[in-house]
C-alpha cells in the first residue's frame, strides 16, 4: 500500500516538472522577438568591438643554457682543489631551470628592462618604461593629477632618484605584464632550451622588451655566476704580481752582493751569506710565481668557462606574428552572449513576478 502511494508521487511529481517545462518552453517562445533582438544587438556590438579592439602582437625569444660540464678542465679544477685552491669552478648552479625562468619573472629584472634605453620609432633614445605609457595613452588618463601629469621614465636616470610615485607607477607595469603579457617556459623538460613570449598590442614594444629583458637577465646571470671565479682570478693576479715584484728584488739583490763580494778572500766564506740567501729567496720566489702562474692560468680559463650562460638561438623579427579579434568570432559570441543574457533576465522576471502573486 504504502509503495503504491511512493510510485504515485514519483509519477505526479515527474508529471508536474514535464508541465512546468513546456510552461517555461511556451513562454519563453512567446518572447522570440525580444530574444532575438538582444541578440542581433549583440552581435552588432561584438562586431563593432572586434573593429575596435587592437591586435595583439607576440615576441618570441628562444635560449639555450651553456652545457656545465667541464671535460677536460673539470679534471683539473678537480686536482686544484686536492691542493685547497679553489677556482670558483663548481658555483653559480641557484639558477638553473625553473629558478632561471622565475628570475626572468622576477620584479628586478622586468623593471631593470623597463628603465633600460631603446629607439623609438623615430629613432630617438626612449626607456621601454615611457613607451609604455605612451603606447597604453597613460598621460590622457592623468591629466589633472598635478604628480603624475610631470612624471617622466629619462634615459640614464639613476634609480636611487626615483620618487615613491616612480616605484608605485613601476609596479603596476610589472603587475600588467607579468600577468597578462610575459610568459617564459621550458617548453621540453629534457632539452634546455626556454622560450620567452611578450605580449603587447604595440608591436615595437613587444620586440625590444623581449630582447631587453634577456639581455638584462643574461648580463646579470653571468655577473653573479662568474662572481666567485673572478673574484679568485683577481686574487691570484695580485699574488702574483706581489711574488713577481720580490723575485725581481731578490734577484737584483743577489747581483749587488755579488758586486760586493767580486776577487774578495775565498777565506771570507762570512761576507758571501746575504748572497747566498738572495740565491735561496730567488729560487723559492721563483717556485712560488711558476705555481702561481698555472693557477692564474687557470682561473682565468675557468672564467672564460662562466662566459657566455645564455646562448640565443633564435630572436623576434618584425613584422611579429599578430593575433586579431575576428568579425565572425564578435558577432557570434556578441549574439550568444546578448542572447543568453535575455533568456536569463526574462526568466527572473516571470520568477518575481510569480513571487508577487
Amino acid at each position: 500500500m504504502e509503495e503504491n502511494i511512493h510510485n504515485n508521487n514519483e509519477e505526479i511529481s515527474l508529471k508536474e516538472l514535464l508541465e512546468k517545462g513546456k510552461e517555461w518552453y511556451h513562454y519563453l517562445l512567446s518572447q522570440w522577438k525580444i530574444i532575438v533582438l538582444a541578440g542581433i544587438i549583440g552581435g552588432l556590438l561584438g562586431l563593432t568591438y572586434s573593429f575596435i579592439k587592437k591586435p595583439i602582437y607576440t615576441a618570441t625569444l628562444s635560449f639555450a643554457l651553456e652545457d656545465e660540464k667541464g671535460g677536460g678542465l673539470g679534471g683539473a679544477l678537480g686536482l686544484a682543489s686536492s691542493f685547497g685552491i679553489d677556482l670558483g669552478g663548481g658555483g653559480g648552479s641557484m639558477f638553473t631551470g625553473s629558478n632561471l625562468t622565475e628570475l626572468f619573472k622576477s620584479r628586478a629584472m622586468v623593471e631593470k628592462t623597463l628603465l633600460s634605453t631603446v629607439p623609438d620609432a623615430q629613432g630617438k633614445p626612449i626607456t621601454l618604461a615611457e613607451l609604455y605609457i605612451k603606447n597604453n595613452e597613460w598621460r590622457d588618463k592623468w591629466e589633472g593629477k598635478p604628480k603624475l601629469a610631470k612624471l617622466q621614465f629619462l634615459p640614464n636616470v639613476k634609480r636611487t632618484y626615483f620618487t615613491r610615485v616612480h616605484d608605485s607607477i613601476l609596479g603596476v607595469m610589472y603587475d600588467n605584464l607579468s600577468k597578462t603579457s610575459l610568459s617564459v617556459a621550458q617548453k621540453d623538460k629534457k632539452i634546455a632550451i626556454i622560450s620567452i613570449d611578450v605580449n603587447d598590442n604595440n608591436e615595437l614594444f613587444a620586440k625590444q622588451f623581449c630582447e631587453n629583458l634577456a639581455k638584462t637577465v643574461s648580463d646579470f646571470y653571468v655577473t653573479t655566476k662568474s662572481k666567485k671565479a673572478k673574484m679568485n682570478m683577481d686574487i691570484l693576479v695580485r699574488q702574483t704580481d706581489s711574488i713577481r715584484g720580490e723575485l725581481n728584488g731578490a734577484i737584483t739583490g743577489v747581483a749587488v752582493a755579488n758586486d760586493n763580494t767580486f776577487n774578495l778572500n775565498p777565506a771570507l766564506n762570512v761576507r758571501r751569506a746575504p748572497s747566498a740567501r738572495r740565491q735561496v729567496d730567488v729560487q723559492a720566489n721563483t717556485a712560488i710565481l711558476t705555481e702561481l702562474v698555472k693557477q692564474t692560468e687557470l682561473a682565468k680559463v675557468t672564467l672564460r668557462k662562466e662566459t657566455p650562460l645564455i646562448q640565443v638561438i633564435d630572436r623576434p623579427i618584425l613584422p611579429l606574428p599578430k593575433e586579431r579579434f575576428g568579425k565572425a568570432k564578435g558577432l557570434v559570441m556578441g549574439g550568444f552572449l546578448a542572447g543568453f543574457l535575455a533568456v536569463l533576465g526574462l526568466i527572473v522576471r516571470r520568477l518575481l513576478q510569480q513571487l508577487a502573486l
